[in-house]
């Protein structure tokens, strides 16, 4: 059987108390998530975070945290999945699907991940709040394509095009229940996230020099295979594309439909998500059926991991 796999790194809002149980299966995983500097870098023991979900859900301390998850999980499945053609990641996690692709080292790339996390949290000023809402307007009289206005007019921007009628939209705090009662008045469906920034929209663009400055100061490498662009869908095979690709996206739309497009072009076969939640493998297998799709987090051992996979591969 032709095996053609892909990595999926998820992006933030999935995590919770157990997201490490599974990993811990694993020796090797195990060991290293504590030795690295998750403490230092987040302020607070593991434990602590894990069982404090305002902790688990705050901007410095998620996307640290949720680079850990994938890069542990990754150590735990690498061994018995075979080696993926390509590797693409969800906002924090398209930095974590570098260090998959073995472009970065871990502790480096969970460094890079508090680092995004301090910029992102300075373009937030005490006086203007902000907030991430996912929006569908598959029963809305608004269409897709006049979207934007409707956004700008509340101080919003799209965030994430998810789909053709849905999309994540990222801005101030105090308008969001204006914009909020625009779209359900107009048959749309708006639900909150618990993420306190509006990644992706014009509102981080002071993050963007300088977190391209790190990455570019980083110890880089060629990645072992494909990493897809966030920003665009495309196929990345040059460890200098990394830096502003990376920055960009801080303040740029992601393109998931153009992501997920890219995985169905390079032919894969079996979707692998790695990380705390389960949203990029759905997605994936609503919009291409014929890509197999599990998130690990949907297993309760690896050795379950090990047998759906040996059920699609020569593994």
């Amino acid at each position: 059987m032709m095996n053609r796999v892909a990595i999926l790194c998820s992006g933030q809002a999935g995590q919770h108390a157990g997201m490490f149980d599974l990993v811990r299966e694993d020796a090797d995983a195990s060991q290293l998530l504590d030795a690295w500097p998750l403490e230092e870098l987040c302020g607070h023991p593991l434990s602590e975070i894990l069982s404090d979900e305002r902790l688990l859900f705050s901007n410095p301390i998620a996307q640290p945290l949720v680079v850990a998850a994938i890069l542990a999980t990754w150590v735990a499945v690498r061994k018995i999945i075979p080696k993926p053609v390509v590797v693409a990641g969800y906002s924090i996690g398209e930095l974590a699907s570098w260090s998959v692709a073995g472009a970065l080292a871990a502790e480096e790339t969970i460094r890079l991940a508090a680092l995004r996390a301090k910029l992102l949290q300075a373009c937030i000023t005490p006086d203007q709040p902000q907030q991430m809402m996912a929006i569908s307007l598959s029963q809305s009289l608004i269409q897709m394509a006049d979207i934007q206005p409707v956004l700008r007019a509340h101080g919003f921007y799209i965030a994430i095009e998810v789909d053709e009628d849905s999309v994540i939209a990222g801005g101030l705090l105090n308008q969001a229940d204006a914009l909020e009662a625009a779209i359900t008045a107009a048959g749309g469906k708006v639900t909150r996230l618990p993420i306190e920034i509006a990644s992706h929209t014009p509102w981080m663009q002071t993050a963007v020099s300088p977190f391209e400055q790190a990455v570019v100061a980083s110890n880089i490498k060629t990645p072992s295979f494909p990493v897809l662009a966030g920003i665009s869908g495309a196929r990345l095979h040059d460890k200098d594309a990394a830096a502003p690709m990376l920055s960009r996206q801080l303040a740029e739309p992601i393109r998931w439909q153009a992501v997920m497009d890219g995985l169905n072009e390079a032919g894969v076969t079996m979707a692998i998500e790695l990380g705390p939640g389960a949203a990029l493998a759905k997605m994936l297998k609503t919009r291409h059926p014929h890509i197999q799709c599990r998130s690990i987090a949907e297993f309760k051992s690896l050795a379950g991991v090990k047998k759906w996979v040996a059920q699609y591969t020569d593994v």
